[in-house]
């Protein structure tokens, strides 16, 4: 079942369960799923690639924005935005625990044959395909510093 079809039947259970937190979560998603399929040059259709990437993208600018409403003392705003993560989160893969991500950037190094520091590109390359949506690209490539260092 394609993200979107998940998305409509999770706003009608929203609606019916009278959920303003969930409904307000996946409208955003939709919308953010229709402005990519109507995008010029696009085909009308994603790949699950790009729903993951549109999940990443929605759950990275709620969790910024948690943050900035914590740092502001907001708990209303802060609330809201944590309460949409967690329903943007259920459609996203399973995260990976730090000591897993380090394990398979382990993994990764020892494939391309990494030695040092000015191997870091090749290593964040091969990383930030397998670990997508499993791991923020933050804490994948501080761990890529510091197993190279």
């Amino acid at each position: 079942m394609s993200l979107k079809t998940q998305v409509e039947s999770g706003i009608k259970d929203a609606m019916r369960a009278k959920d303003q937190d969930s409904l307000r979560a996946l409208r955003a998603i939709k919308s953010m799923i229709l402005l990519e399929e109507t995008k010029g040059g696009g085909t009308g259709e994603l790949t699950s690639d790009d729903e993951l990437k549109l999940l990443t993208k929605a759950a990275k600018q709620r969790r910024e924005s948690a943050d900035i409403y914590k740092t502001q003392n907001r708990p209303d705003l802060l609330e809201k935005e944590e309460a949409e993560l967690a329903i943007i989160e259920q459609f996203l893969p399973k995260q990976l625990s730090e000591g897993e991500v380090t394990e398979k950037i382990k993994e990764i190094i020892t494939r391309v044959g990494a030695t040092g520091p000015s191997d870091m590109g090749k290593v964040m390359g091969v990383a930030t395909k397998e670990l997508a949506g499993q791991a923020d690209g933050r804490v994948v490539s501080t761990l890529v510093k510091s197993l190279l260092a």
